[in-house]
C-alpha cells in the first residue's frame, strides 16, 4: 500500500503496552499502517525502564519476567533469547543455573535473558521473615509461640465468621485473620497507599492477592517437599525463579523501540500528548503533543492507542461530559521515589545456603513492614543481575523505594536531603553500619506509579463506557486502564487491541477485561488464553455478591519467563507470609490436640 494511503496510528506512550502494540501492528500489517509512538520522556520503557547512573543501572520498581501467557513469554524470548551459559556471578561462584542449549553467553553477548533465583524477605519488628515463609523452626522462632497461637486462633475465627467485603480491610481479615492483618497489612498498606485499608476498595486485594490462601501455601510446601512442584501449577506469588534481561527491563523495551523503527515506525521522544482532536461524530482525528522546547506538533491519526493515565486522557479529549470529567479527575494514584545507594557492604548477614558475590544477602527485595520507618522496600540490584552493577564483587547497589504523593513533602525534598534521610533509616534498621561509606547515590521520582482503588474509582465504569464511544480509541496498559496491571497484563491489552483492529472488532470488552478473570494464576494448558477471550466487564463493586474480580496475569512482572512486577507487590509477599504462618499455627494446634 502506498505511504499516503496507509492508515495512521498514533501510540501515546513508549512503555510495555505502547511499544508492544506498535511492534505487533508493524509485524503483522506494516503495509497497511503508519505507526508513530509519542513518548513524554527521553527513554523507552515507562515504569519498566532501566536508569543508568555512573556505570550502575537501576530497575525502577523491580520487574520479574514471569507469565502464564504463552504469547507473552514467546514474545520475550524473540527479543531476548534465554541464556546458554552461566552469568558472571554463577560462573564465579560455581552456582548451578538453568541454561538453554545454543543460547547466548551473557559474558559475550548483551541480548540475553537470564534465569534468576527469586529471594525476598519481609522486615517486621526488627526481624526478617523469609518469603515465601517456610514451615520451619526459624519461622516459629521469629514469631514466638504466643504470637503464633494468636495468629492461628485469629485465622480460625475469621474463617468461621466472614465479614462483608466492603473494604480492603475486611478482605484481608477474611483471608488471614485480624491478628495477621494487624501485623502485616494494616500499617504497611497505609504506608503504601496513604489510606487506611478500611477506605480502600476490596478490588485491589482481589487483584494482587487472588488465589493465595492457607491451603495454597501449604499445598505449595507439600509439592516442594515431594518433588511435584512446577511453575505452571504454582501461584505466581510463590514462583521461585524468574527471567530477567541482562541489563534490566529497560533493555527489552529499548530493543523493541529499535525494532519498531527498523520496521518503518517512528518513536518520538520528548513529546507529551496534551490535546486529542475529534470530528463531530466523536471519531479521533489527531494528537497534539508538546515537545521539551514548548513547541506543539500535531500528528494525524486514524487510530489512537493510549497508555496515558485516564485522568490525563479525559483532560485531553474534547467535549467530555461534566460527570465523566469529574470521575476522571477524581481517579487517585500513588507515586514513589527510588533512592539508589552504592555502598561497599550491608550489615545483613547471609545466613542462607545461597552463595553470593561478596557473601551479601541473596534477596532481590526486602519488604519493610515496620511502620517506624517510611521506607517501603529495598532492592538489591546485584541479585537481579550482576550486570546492573559496575563492580558487583566489591560494591552493593541498592534501591530504596518510598511511596508518596506528587507534590508532598517527600516528593519535593531536595535530593541531598532525601539521600540523607534514606541513609539514616537504613542505619536505624541495622541494614547499614554507622561508619559505612556511601560511595554514590541517585534519586528517581516516578509519577502515577500505582493507580489506586478508592475515591472516584467506584464510578470508573461510566468513564470506560464514554471512552468506548470513540471507536478508534484503544486504552491500554496500567495507567491507560487505571488497573494495577503487571507487565504481561499490559502487553496482553496491546496484543488483544491489535487483534481487534485487524479483525474489525469494535467491542473493547476483551481488552478491558485483561486482569479481571479468576483463573489466571491457576491456568493450565487447556485454560491458556481464557482470560483474553472473556466478555465480562470488570466489576467495580466487589461487595455486591462477595465475588471479587481477580487477575488474569501477574504484575507482570513475573515466567521462567516471569513478568515485570511492577511494583509492590509488597502485598503479595505479605499475603504469602501471613498465609503460611496461619497455616503453621493451625497445623500446630491440630498436632497438639492429637497428642493429648
Amino acid at each position: 500500500m502506498a505511504e499516503n494511503t496507509k492508515k495512521k496510528v498514533v501510540v501515546i506512550g513508549a512503555g510495555p503496552a505502547g511499544l508492544t502494540a506498535a511492534h505487533e501492528l508493524l509485524t503483522r500489517a506494516a503495509d497497511d499502517y503508519d505507526v508513530t509512538v509519542l513518548e513524554e520522556s527521553q527513554t523507552a520503557g515507562g515504569i519498566s525502564r532501566t536508569v543508568v547512573h555512573d556505570g550502575n543501572r537501576m530497575d525502577i520498581g523491580g520487574h520479574r519476567f514471569f507469565s502464564k501467557e504463552g504469547r507473552v513469554t514467546s514474545w520475550w524470548a524473540d527479543r531476548m533469547p534465554p541464556q546458554g551459559a552461566p552469568s558472571l556471578d554463577d560462573k564465579l561462584l560455581g552456582r548451578p543455573s538453568k541454561l538453554a542449549p545454543g543460547g547466548p553467553d551473557p559474558q559475550e553477548e548483551d541480548r540475553v535473558m537470564l534465569t534468576r533465583r527469586r529471594v525476598s524477605r519481609i522486615y517486621y519488628d526488627h526481624k526478617f521473615f523469609d518469603y515465601p515463609v517456610s514451615l520451619s523452626a526459624k519461622t516459629l522462632k521469629a514469631m514466638g509461640p504466643a504470637t503464633t497461637m494468636q495468629v492461628g486462633f485469629s485465622y480460625l475465627g475469621s474463617s468461621a465468621k466472614k465479614l462483608p467485603e466492603t473494604s480492603l480491610e475486611n478482605f484481608y481479615i477474611n483471608r488471614f485473620g485480624r491478628r495477621l492483618y494487624s501485623m502485616f497489612f494494616e500499617g504497611y498498606t497505609e504506608k503504601l497507599w496513604g489510606r487506611h485499608p478500611r477506605d480502600i476498595s476490596a478490588d485491589w486485594g482481589s487483584q494482587r492477592v487472588k488465589g493465595l490462601s492457607v491451603v495454597t501455601v501449604l499445598k505449595d510446601a507439600v509439592a516442594k517437599a515431594t518433588g511435584h512442584k512446577d511453575a505452571k501449577n504454582t501461584e505466581t506469588s510463590l514462583i521461585e525463579q524468574f527471567s530477567y534481561p541482562k541489563y534490566g527491563p529497560g533493555q527489552l523495551w529499548e530493543e523493541t523501540a529499535r525494532e519498531v523503527e527498523e520496521m518503518g515506525g517512528r518513536v518520538v521522544f520528548g513529546q507529551s500528548a496534551t490535546r486529542i482532536k475529534a470530528d463531530d461524530t466523536g471519531t479521533l482525528t489527531a494528537v497534539a503533543a508538546t515537545g521539551d522546547d514548548g513547541v506543539e506538533t500535531t500528528y494525524e491519526a486514524d487510530y489512537v492507542f493510549s497508555t496515558m493515565p485516564l485522568k490525563d486522557l479525559a483532560a485531553a479529549l474534547p467535549d467530555v461530559p461534566a460527570n465523566v470529567a469529574a470521575i476522571a479527575e477524581g481517579l487517585p494514584y500513588r507515586d514513589f521515589v527510588t533512592v539508589g545507594l552504592l555502598v561497599p557492604r550491608l550489615e545483613l548477614v547471609n545466613e542462607t545456603d545461597i552463595p553470593t558475590l561478596g557473601n551479601i544477602v541473596p534477596d532481590n527485595w526486602i519488604y519493610v513492614q515496620d511502620s517506624g520507618v517510611k521506607l517501603g522496600r529495598i532492592q538489591i540490584f546485584n541479585n537481579w543481575s550482576p550486570y546492573l552493577v559496575e563492580d558487583p564483587q566489591e560494591t552493593v547497589w541498592v534501591g530504596l523505594e518510598y511511596f508518596c504523593d506528587e507534590g508532598d513533602d517527600f516528593w519535593n525534598m531536595e535530593d541531598d536531603a532525601r539521600v540523607e534521610f534514606a541513609v539514616d533509616e537504613l542505619r536505624s534498621m541495622g541494614v547499614l553500619g554507622s561508619g559505612t561509606e556511601v560511595m554514590d547515590s541517585h534519586v528517581e521520582r516516578v509519577k502515577k506509579a500505582y493507580p489506586a482503588y478508592f475515591d472516584a474509582y467506584d464510578q470508573i465504569d461510566q468513564l470506560i463506557a464514554w471512552l468506548d464511544t470513540h471507536e478508534n480509541l484503544y486504552c491500554l496498559g496500567r495507567n491507560g486502564q487505571h488497573r494495577y496491571n503487571n507487565m504481561d497484563h499490559s502487553m496482553m491489552t496491546a496484543f488483544l487491541a491489535v487483534d481487534d483492529l485487524l479483525a474489525g472488532v469494535t467491542d473493547r470488552s476483551n481488552v478491558w477485561n485483561v486482569n479481571t478473570e479468576t483463573d489466571y494464576h491457576e491456568a493450565n494448558d487447556n485454560d491458556e488464553g481464557k482470560n483474553a477471550a472473556s466478555t465480562e466487564k470488570p466489576s467495580t463493586d466487589a461487595s455486591a455478591s462477595g465475588d471479587l474480580p481477580e487477575v488474569t496475569g501477574e504484575p507482570v512482572e513475573e515466567t521462567l519467563p516471569d513478568v515485570g512486577e511492577a511494583v509492590p507487590i509488597s502485598t503479595r509477599i505479605v499475603v504469602t507470609t501471613a498465609v503460611v504462618v496461619a497455616g503453621v499455627a493451625t497445623a500446630a494446634g491440630i498436632l497438639l490436640h492429637r497428642n493429648k
